[in-house]
């Protein structure tokens, strides 16, 4: 949702900042954002709006996943990625004790990465 809230083109710095990779979108998190958008108001109801049409359109693809019974979206983000875009600071400490590099807002303008790239 950092796209809406943040004067930033997150596709564009994602292309810069990862210019070999392919940018999945796990069918999990479409689902918890349309989820937001049905339970919000105002700002976070725009966030996800925006946020929902970024995910559905390229380069964005849209993975299909599974969870498990009791699985939380952050655990099947873990498992599936190598490189993961978050700026939940909870999901991004599990993600480097994971060996999973983070790409995140900083300084709300721009992407850092936190870790290595294999490029």
């Amino acid at each position: 949702m950092m796209a809406a809230q943040f004067p930033l083109d997150l596709v564009e710095e994602l292309e810069h900042t990862l210019p070999s990779y392919q940018f999945l979108v796990p069918s999990p998190v479409i689902f918890e954002l349309e989820k937001i958008k049905k339970r919000s108001k105002g700002k976070n109801k725009i966030a996800a709006s925006i946020a929902l049409k970024i995910a559905k359109s390229p380069p964005f693809k849209l993975k299909e996943i599974e969870l498990s019974k009791g699985e939380m979206v952050d655990d099947a983000l873990l498992q599936i990625s190598r490189v993961l875009c978050t700026n939940d600071r909870e999901l991004r400490t599990r993600a480097r004790k994971n060996g999973i590099t983070v790409v995140y807002l900083r300084q709300k303008r721009y992407l850092a990465v936190d870790g290595h790239l294999k490029i």
